[in-house]
């Protein structure tokens, strides 16, 4: 029996008066596809590590401005505070200087009446309100049968 017959796919030796077959172009062919095939893989490999740093970097810059933005908050809050301190000292103080003029004021009148009852021998009597926005005055004085009462009321220039 002949080989060929029974298995037709084996290679067979080449006679000897045909040429050799030509495998350049095949081959040429393979190591184009496989030189490709590295190069795309080379090409993804570092298209892939520039992404990573570049999503690095905007994550970085990202943080950075976040920094800056609070830096800059924090610094228009610690003005504000600040700037909302001494205007609140100020009216504090104009307050405060506004109600010692009004004691000294009640004190003096306070003291006149007092000097005044003892030498009438009449007595005086009052009382006054002192709110965040005005003072109430009531002063009942009496000699002998004569009565003087005087009310008032003065508002503090406070604004609102």
């Amino acid at each position: 029996m002949d080989p060929r017959t029974l298995a037709p796919n084996w290679p067979t030796r080449p006679l000897e008066n045909q040429p050799p077959p030509n495998r350049g172009p095949a081959a040429i062919k393979i190591q184009a596809w496989w030189r490709g095939t590295l190069l795309r893989r080379t090409l993804l490999h570092a298209a892939l590590r520039a992404w990573i740093i570049q999503c690095w970097w905007r994550q970085t810059r990202a943080r950075l401005l976040e920094k800056r933005r609070r830096a800059v908050l924090e610094l228009y809050a610690q003005q504000t505070r600040a700037s909302v301190r001494l205007q609140s000292g100020y009216r504090m103080w104009r307050i405060r200087r506004r109600y010692c003029c009004l004691l000294k004021a009640i004190r003096k009148i306070q003291v006149s009446w007092r000097w005044h009852n003892c030498h009438t021998r009449g007595f005086m009597q009052g009382r006054y309100e002192l709110t965040g926005s005005h003072l109430q005055l009531q002063l009942d004085i009496f000699l002998g049968a004569q009565v003087c009462r005087i009310t008032d009321c003065i508002p503090f220039p406070i604004k609102d």
